[in-house]
């Protein structure tokens, strides 16, 4: 490189970092200075409402807890009311920065308690040094809390804090700094010497570090199995040996019978370092000394003890990890702090013991082995995350982990007899975390129950698809239909190898394939003779159904070779309903297929009809709809509340749209119905019940709508989607209203988890055929 480029790449690097922390100055102020807010969660719309939040109704709860403390958690927030309290001595790679300067680093941990496990949180930046002081503030704040995280104080002095205040406070103390750090390396050691094959106790272990994580590292991989004899520990001032003098507790336990004094020197055949010191120490010649396939931790950051690439250049066999997220293997606090007390929490846990960070350990083991998340939307096979070298551990936006890690927490918490408020139905828990980090979950929960009861054969069209794959491995975790896979079998089992599935083919899941199918020409002979008059000759159709997999999912369903059908992951919708149209078609008792779709919100789910077939639908073709749309949407044990929604409000414009609403009422109320709807309506008439009983007390409808009706496809589509874009919600459908037999039609944008929502729809449709 010339000096020239050389100058260039730094100035770039620099100008880089610029940017970036104007980024960040800007993300911390706008549009609001810092990161959190209390957000009430009464309302506190009239006088009634102030006076049970207030003055006199609030002296009732307050008398209640007087007599059972317990009643706190009934009452108030405190059982899910996290302190992360600070003194600001060891704050990131900063150092003593002091309380009021640590204070966005605490915000943003209020940020990840919130957003993970759903924790409300205070963040306390206390100015004071003096550990026993330290002491008495925090301890003096147990009626507060639910639990306090400490964070960001420094060694030795957080030991004797976190120490004291734990046998003190009967709520949970956890110092996130020391058991966050170890609780995540402890995991990715443990997937690590799984992959070596090595047994924890006769592994040699280099750590370079001895603060407060350094040292809570080694006592939990110690509890995992660790030796400690094994255990060579090193400071600033080198090898921590028991000729050494002035060695604070922490150190002592870690003291060798041994002349070494550097890290070259005990780094020969180590099977495992860990590193949480400083940058660049462990160089490649020490790595070349280590044992047949090292496991390295370098978790000093921004700068690791040794950069992967050239512990890779040294070592073919090497295991490696760091604090960064821009390299395999992150070892990041996220991954636990929010989850263990999320399950502490949970049961009224009075400590964080080991039993219960052991529990956690596994847990977050455990989720190295299965499948990503059904988040996922990646298209293209070979990305999917597997167990491996460079796969120890989840990552730390997987949102699974609330999932595994706070139940295992909490039925820690209860068998070590820590729980003073013991679960007692654990598949229910897990439900309710499911609804916090699912929203789609609650709203979907009869409809998953009723699929379970009595599971269906589903034809998956695009089943070599990734996220038809990923939905399916749950669709029969679940036991919640027999899935029938259309495609090529060499190709979706190399998409179920490269996605880490558990799938077998022939067993837990059947294929259908185009170019091999038993059935064909009963198919294709079919199909021709159903649609010879609509353009469909003997050759188009021997063609079309080895090409087309949606013609052969609804030719299958037709023929009782499944008993329903899910396709639409690629191409148009329309092509999809054509197909479904000409083969499966229309129940006799309709006069055309409608769409539906649902958009699930935090507080609330929209049902929208019809986004995507009817242009411009007639007021008959409406009013159908509407019974169709209102019949689906009982299944999710909702009522349904129907708007029939236009520009017009209630008579405000006499147009040609405004006119066939207003029809579409007349038809509903001639049918005699058996929902409530209104209309024609303004969308926030629909949706706020102050606006209606204001300006049209005369409305027959009661409550907020919940089943929207359009006038038009546009109106509905980009209703549909700014709604869900603009929420950032969870959304169901499209479902398919009207068919003769049961068929969906997705789209292309769609998830694994929506792709599970829509198995339970179409599972349901056909038990409710065979009634």
């Amino acid at each position: 490189m010339t000096i020239e480029n050389d100058t260039a790449s730094i100035n770039d690097a620099d100008l880089k970092k610029q940017q970036f922390e104007q980024a960040a100055l800007h993300y911390h102020e706008h549009p609001r200075p810092g990161k959190i807010s209390v957000t009430p969660t009464k309302q506190i719309a009239n006088q009634r409402d102030l006076a049970l939040a207030y003055s006199p109704g609030v002296a009732v709860p307050c008398l209640e807890i007087e007599k059972d403390p317990k009643l706190a958690a009934k009452y108030t927030a405190r059982n899910n009311l996290v302190g992360v309290i600070t003194n600001g001595t060891a704050v990131l790679g900063l150092g003593n920065i002091g309380a009021l300067a640590s204070k966005p680093v605490m915000e943003g941990k209020g940020v990840l308690f919130k957003k993970f496990a759903g924790i409300d949180v205070f963040d306390i930046e206390i100015d004071q040094n003096d550990p026993d002081k330290f002491i008495e503030a925090v301890a003096s704040l147990e009626p507060t809390f639910g639990g306090i995280n400490l964070e960001d104080i420094k060694a030795p002095e957080c030991f004797k804090i976190e120490r004291e205040l734990r046998e003190r406070m009967n709520i949970p103390v956890f110092h996130d700094d020391q058991h966050g750090t170890a609780i995540i390396a402890a995991a990715a050691l443990l997937n690590a010497l799984k992959i070596v094959n090595k047994n924890i106790a006769d592994i040699k272990v280099v750590c370079s570090g001895a603060g407060a994580a350094a040292i809570s590292c080694l006592e939990l991989i110690i509890a995992l199995g660790a030796t400690r004899s094994n255990i060579f520990v090193l400071d600033s001032r080198g090898v921590i040996t028991n000729r050494r003098e002035n060695l604070d507790e922490s150190k002592q336990r870690f003291a060798q019978d041994s002349d070494a004094t550097t890290l070259d020197e005990v780094i020969t055949d180590a099977d495992f370092f860990l590193g949480l010191s400083g940058p660049g120490i462990l160089s490649q010649e020490m790595v070349k000394r280590m044992a047949k396939d090292p496991i390295i931790f370098a978790l000093a950051n921004p700068t690791p003890e040794i950069m992967p690439e050239l512990a890779h250049a040294a070592r073919s066999d090497v295991i490696m990890a760091t604090g960064r997220s821009d390299y395999p293997n992150q070892v990041n606090n996220a991954l636990c702090f929010p989850y263990i007390f999320r399950g502490a929490l949970d049961v009224g846990a009075t400590i964080v013991n080991e039993e219960m960070k052991i529990a956690c350990v596994h847990a977050i083991a455990a989720m190295a082995h299965t499948e990503e998340s059904l988040e996922e939307t990646k298209k293209s096979a070979g990305l999917g995350r597997q167990f491996g070298r460079e796969y120890l551990i989840p990552g730390p936006l997987e949102p699974n982990l609330i999932l595994n890690i706070a139940p295992a927490v909490a039925k820690a918490a209860m068998d070590s007899g820590v729980a003073t408020l013991p679960i007692e139905d654990f598949d229910a828990y897990r439900q309710k975390l499911s609804e916090f980090v699912y929203n789609s979950a609650l709203a979907m929960k009869p409809v998953f129950t009723q699929a379970k009861s009595a599971p269906k054969r589903i034809v998956y069209c695009e089943g070599e698809d990734p996220n038809v794959l990923r939905a399916v491995q749950v669709v029969v975790d679940e036991n919640m239909a027999q899935p029938i896979l259309i495609g090529r079998p060499d190709v979706i089992q190399a998409q179920i190898d490269a996605l880490g599935l558990r799938l077998t083919l022939g067993s837990n899941v059947q294929v259908m394939d185009l170019n091999n199918n038993p059935k064909y020409e009963d198919y294709w002979k079919f199909y021709h003779k159903n649609n010879q008059r609509l353009g469909v000759s003997e050759e188009l159709a021997r063609r079309d159904v080895r090409r087309k997999s949606t013609l052969l999912g609804a030719l299958m369903v037709e023929r009782g070779d499944a008993d329903g059908m899910l396709c639409g992951t690629f191409g148009y919708y329309d092509l999809h309903l054509n197909y479904v149209r000409r083969v499966i078609g229309k129940k006799d008792s309709v006069s055309d297929l409608y769409a539906m779709s649902g958009v699930i919100m935090q507080n609330r789910t929209l049902f929208i009809a019809d986004p995507y077939i009817h242009e411009d639908p007639t007021a008959e073709q409406i009013a159908e709809m509407t019974v169709l749309a209102a019949q689906s949407v009982r299944r999710f044990g909702v009522e349904p509340r129907v708007a029939l929604l236009s520009h017009s409000d209630f008579g405000t414009s006499n147009r040609e749209s405004a006119q066939k609403m207003r029809q579409v009422h007349d038809l509903l109320t001639q049918m005699n119905v058996d929902f409530e709807f209104d209309g024609e309506m303004h969308g926030d008439t629909a949706l706020d019940v102050r606006i209606r009983e204001e300006n049209h007390p005369f409305s027959t409808l009661k409550g907020s709508a919940n089943l929207l009706i359009m006038p038009t496809l546009d109106a509905a589509h980009i209703s549909f989607n700014l709604l869900k874009s603009a929420t950032g919600s969870a959304t169901i459908g499209p479902i398919l209203l009207g068919a003769d037999k049961p068929a969906h039609i997705l789209v292309p944008s769609s998830t694994a988890r929506r792709i599970v929502n829509m198995t339970a729809i179409v599972v349901t449709d056909a038990q409710q055929n065979d009634k």
